[in-house]
């Protein structure tokens, strides 16, 4: 950082190029931050995992608070001031949670809902799936369960404006970030993308051309009638809701080139789509857009991450490894880090490997940092144990000026403002913030790795053979 600033101020490094090294940095320096805890009312007693595998009783006080009895299955955070959480549980409850509750971030803080919608017949029923703000308004904010319903929240109050029953399980729904239209965009168990408008109360559309359930929806944040969504027969259909055939691309795993490029027509007309054209061999339930409109970011159960041009439709052929992790039958919640943090082609994208947290390199795939909680999913209840897996089922993050700023890295720090909040199934929601260089707590890491380790103990015997020798009188004969 010294070095930094002193190229900064030589005029080395203009102020933007600073800026980029210095998020940089930031960005793949997230560590846990247990001193901020979610408590909706629930207890139990956690237990720690160490590095060997065993676990025990976590003597932590604030281990005990749940978000969720039942699992914290969704998460929604406001744009604007990044300000608003909203939590969903597989209980089918709602927490509304104020971020801004923390009056000092630099202490430890315990966040209790501002408001809670629990499980009725008036509300969900079943489980929560997914959850998002309305785009243009904090004010609202929507959700979809397995209760076959798409429902509509007023923030402050917590109270429901509209109810849409869309007839099966609702895996996700999308909402563009930009369009003028008010379009949500529903993944379910049929076939068939749902398309409900907000503005009528009705299901306006159907877009038909998947064979089996939609576990991922995205609109482009550059066209606002452009649409992305993957299925589990392993496909990936870009969609023009104007155009009466709907499908205008389909992304394909052979295809480096950008063949089957939207706007390519055959002599009939029609858009040339191969038939067989696959974007992973087995479900593909994560999709996301860079926020520039440049790429598309595609995930599914064959373990695979792939990158694609969005302009072209082409595999860039990223290769994340073998790492990745992704077995859930459920819509993957995963985002990249905006355009202009970090150097052009050096974007990052922040993945829920399970029980972790991987910060990957977006086109070159290696991983940057690998994110763990300290606590595992096993509690105990009323005198009785029983364990949780501790899934990672949903992530948001959060900038110092609202969810996607990108002065919220640059500021953030050991603040709450700059933060990563996960939704686990043991029944917890956790931040995660990055590490500033001098921070009070570096030094206070819980275990040196073992490469570190080892070189201690050496050094220790050689000083140990050092002080043995020099305190031993040597005379000559």
């Amino acid at each position: 950082m010294n070095q930094l600033l002193f190229e900064r101020s030589t005029g080395n490094i203009g102020p933007n190029v600073f800026a980029r090294l210095q998020t940089t940095q930031l960005l793949s320096s997230f560590r846990p931050a247990p001193e901020f805890r979610f408590d909706g009312g629930e207890r139990g007693n956690a237990v720690r995992d160490n590095r060997h595998g065993s676990v025990a009783p976590d003597k932590d006080a604030a281990s005990t608070l749940w978000a969720h009895d039942a699992g914290v299955n969704a998460l929604a955070l406001e744009r604007f001031d990044g300000r608003i959480l909203v939590s969903g549980g597989l209980d089918a409850s709602l927490n509304i949670w104020d971020l801004e509750q923390c009056g000092n971030p630099s202490k430890p803080h315990t966040f209790t809902p501002t408001a809670t919608v629990p499980r009725s017949d008036k509300t969900h029923k079943f489980g929560i799936t997914h959850l998002s703000f309305y785009p243009f308004d904090s004010a609202a904010f929507l959700s979809t369960s397995y209760d076959h319903t798409l429902k509509v929240w007023a923030t402050e109050r917590a109270s429901l404006s509209a109810s849409f029953s869309l007839g099966s399980k609702v895996y996700t729904h999308a909402v563009s970030p930009i369009a003028s239209h008010l379009l949500v965009a529903c993944g379910t168990q049929h076939p068939a993308v749902r398309l409900v408008d907000l503005r009528s109360g009705s299901n306006v559309q159907s877009l038909a051309g998947h064979a089996g359930a939609i576990l991922a929806t995205s609109w482009s944040p550059r066209h606002e009638h452009v649409l992305a969504t993957g299925s589990v027969d392993g496909t990936v259909r870009i969609w023009d809701i104007r155009r009466a055939g709907g499908v205008i691309a389909m992304l394909d795993q052979e295809d480096s080139l950008g063949l089957y490029h939207n706007g390519l027509l055959d002599p009939s007309g029609k858009v040339r789509v191969r038939a067989s054209a696959k974007a992973h061999s087995a479900p593909v339930n994560g999709l996301t857009w860079t926020d520039d409109g440049a790429y598309i970011v595609s995930a599914g159960h064959d373990r695979r991450i792939r990158v694609w041009d969005a302009a072209l439709g082409k595999n860039t052929l990223a290769s994340f490894g073998p790492s990745i992790k992704n077995s859930q039958l459920a819509s993957v919640t995963m985002f990249t880090s905006p355009v202009g943090l970090t150097h052009p082609g050096k974007e990052l994208l922040f993945w829920p490997n399970e029980a972790e947290i991987l910060i990957l390199d977006l086109h070159e795939g290696h991983v940057v940092t690998k994110l763990r909680p300290s606590t595992a999913g096993v509690r105990s209840t009323g005198g009785t144990q029983r364990t949780n897996k501790n899934r990672i089922a949903s992530i948001v993050w959060r900038g110092s000026g609202g969810g996607g700023s990108s002065s919220g890295v640059a500021m953030g720090g050991s603040n709450i403002a700059g933060a990563i909040f996960s939704a686990h199934l043991d029944g917890q929601i956790r931040a995660w913030t990055p590490r500033l260089e001098g921070d009070d707590n570096e030094d206070e890491d819980e275990s040196l790795d073992e490469a570190s380790e080892e070189k201690a103990k050496k050094r220790k015997a050689l000083d140990d053979v050092f002080k043995g020798l020099m305190g031993k009188k040597i005379t000559f004969t």
